[in-house]
């Protein structure tokens, strides 16, 4: 058996401008990010003699149950183009995630991407470094969104807290950053109950796309404000990111519900700072407080920088 795990990311700044429209157009793009202590996890097995082996089927395990003799009917989309990719035989994976992890904000397809990407290639005994992993992931999750931003996989993938640039060459580069805001600060994901799909929001920003620009100079003055340790402004720059993030499509708050949330959480005298993860209108919105304060009426996990991108290993 098999058995990978990839962190959940969770953005702080920055999102929409590694938009790959965003990239091209301006050339660079840049998020402030960190892979979370909330992961997915890929379990992968082929039986000796059963319905792998003797029957051909591919089962796969999800909240669903799928059963098939060909890679191309598979309805799991990541589970789908990963298989396809690695003209895998078959086999029986099962996928789980330590939170509602459909249409999250917290990019769950590329983290499920690349936990299996991980398996796979253990299986089949070759050779992959993660940031391959990462690049190998972007390219087959194109096949299923071609609106999805570089930050999903590279920021799931490779572990810690980061800055993360995008250069329109296709290079990557990696800035790590000091974890001490979370000695003084409580990060919370608050669940909104809402689910979605993120393709109506990012396809509507891409083709509005400059009217995320003005959210790269707050990547900026965030990451300056970061590496002084003033860390009451950075989050109040999250406050503004959340507000220019908010007017370059009205499809990211479009639900009543978030629309409340939203307005719940700026008026919480216990919350610091807010923002909703993701493409919007759905998943877990990131709250900032004070440690040990936060008093809200929702559903809440609280979360740290996770060190360890992807990983896996045999059993």
């Amino acid at each position: 058996m098999y058995i990978s795990s990839c962190p959940l990311r969770v953005s702080l700044f920055g999102g929409s401008t590694d938009n790959p429209f965003f990239v091209r157009k301006y050339g660079y793009g840049s998020v402030i990010s960190f892979a979370s202590n909330l992961k997915t996890y890929i379990t992968l097995h082929e039986d000796k003699l059963g319905y792998n082996v003797e029957a051909g089927k591919f089962i796969i395990n999800y909240s669903k149950r799928e059963e098939t003799q060909t890679i191309d009917s598979i309805k799991n989309d990541p589970v789908r183009v990963v298989l396809e990719h690695f003209r895998a035989s078959p086999v029986t994976i099962s996928m789980t995630s330590d939170a509602y992890s459909q249409g999250s904000g917290l990019a769950s397809s590329s983290s499920y991407i690349i936990s299996l990407i991980k398996s796979l290639s253990l299986f089949q005994g070759r050779q992959i470094t993660d940031i391959d992993i990462c690049k190998l992931a972007y390219q087959l999750e194109l096949k299923i969104n071609p609106y999805c931003g570089f930050q999903d996989p590279y920021g799931c993938g490779i572990g810690g807290f980061k800055r993360i640039e995008f250069f329109d060459n296709n290079t990557v580069k990696y800035d790590y950053l000091t974890t001490d805001l979370f000695d003084f600060y409580d990060a919370h994901l608050v669940f909104t109950g809402i689910t979605r799909n993120s393709k109506t929001v990012l396809k509507d920003v891409s083709l509005n796309i400059e009217k995320s620009k003005p959210l790269l100079e707050t990547v900026e003055n965030a990451y300056n404000e970061l590496k002084i340790g003033n860390y009451d402004k950075f989050l109040d720059l999250i406050n503004l990111s959340w507000k220019q993030k908010k007017l370059t499509t009205p499809f990211i708050t479009q639900n009543p519900i978030i629309q409340q949330i939203d307005s719940e959480l700026s008026k919480n005298s216990s919350v610091i700072s807010h923002k909703l993860c993701g493409a919007g209108n759905g998943g877990f919105f990131l709250v900032f407080s004070r440690p040990n304060t936060l008093r809200i009426a929702y559903p809440l996990v609280k979360i740290y920088p996770e060190p360890l991108g992807v990983v896996g290993r045999v059993l």
